[in-house]
């Protein structure tokens, strides 16, 4: 059987967190950057993105970095401040629910990932980003499926971005809605809070959801009700 040309690159999970960084660095590609984004799932909060670049070495203090979703929350806020002091960069930035509804998730999310790595103060060699091709970006990149898993540099973005988009939930005044417990997404403790409080600015209107509630409180409300127009206005959150 004829083999197609241009062979297709094949990318395997690796034994450990570090083999794929390692060889772009012995490559000459670095520094490596890893992108990931937490909070796509949620119908309400912000969609939180960070892009991280740890260096070619690996410090022992960071031995029990793993995708974030592997580990425990205790486990990702002790990491958090050892990830911040190890890496080489790193910048987070907020996709606010707004945002999320005039884009779309996913369009979102991927300019949430070029502005992740535009902010970073090191400019990367090359990108590694969890799941997505990331166009745009002015170097070098590659999606790793799983890539929290697989890659160090990616895996530190993924705690990252948890933690931050965790501890911005767990800090908003909500009234009823429960966010510090269920972080946006759509439990049966947020879905009930949902139904009976309606809509607030966090939600995010696109997802179904959320917009049937909104649509089904706009029908009982008087004609001269504004809550639709009042809960959709948020600016955008970055840092």
């Amino acid at each position: 059987m004829a083999r197609a040309w241009p062979p297709r690159p094949v990318i395997r999970r690796s034994p450990g967190l570090r083999t794929l960084e390692s060889a772009l660095y012995r490559s000459g590609l670095g520094p490596v950057a890893g992108v990931d984004e937490v909070g796509r799932g949620a119908c309400a909060g912000p969609l939180v993105v960070a892009a991280c670049v740890l260096g070619p070495g690996r410090p022992a203090a960071l031995a029990a970095l793993d995708d974030s979703k592997k580990l425990t929350a205790n486990a990702r806020e002790q990491l958090f401040p050892v990830i911040r002091r190890h890496a080489l960069a790193y910048h987070v930035v907020f996709i606010s629910p707004a945002d999320v509804d005039v884009r779309g998730v996913h369009a979102a999310n991927i300019e949430g990932m070029r502005r992740a790595v535009a902010g970073l103060a090191l400019r990367p060699g090359y990108v590694l980003c969890d799941g997505f091709r990331v166009p745009g970006l002015p170097m070098p990149s590659l999606p790793v499926i799983g890539g929290d898993g697989a890659a160090a540099c990616i895996a530190a973005a993924s705690v990252l971005a948890k933690v931050t988009r965790d501890r911005y939930m767990a800090a908003l005044d909500d009234p009823g809605y429960g966010f510090a417990e269920h972080k946006g997404y759509s439990t049966a403790a947020h879905t009930a809070a949902l139904a009976a409080l309606g809509p607030c600015s966090q939600h995010r209107y696109s997802f179904i959801n959320v917009r049937s509630v909104a649509v089904q409180a706009a029908a009982a409300a008087p004609v001269t009700g504004t809550m639709g127009t009042t809960n959709r206005a948020e600016g955008q959150l970055s840092r």
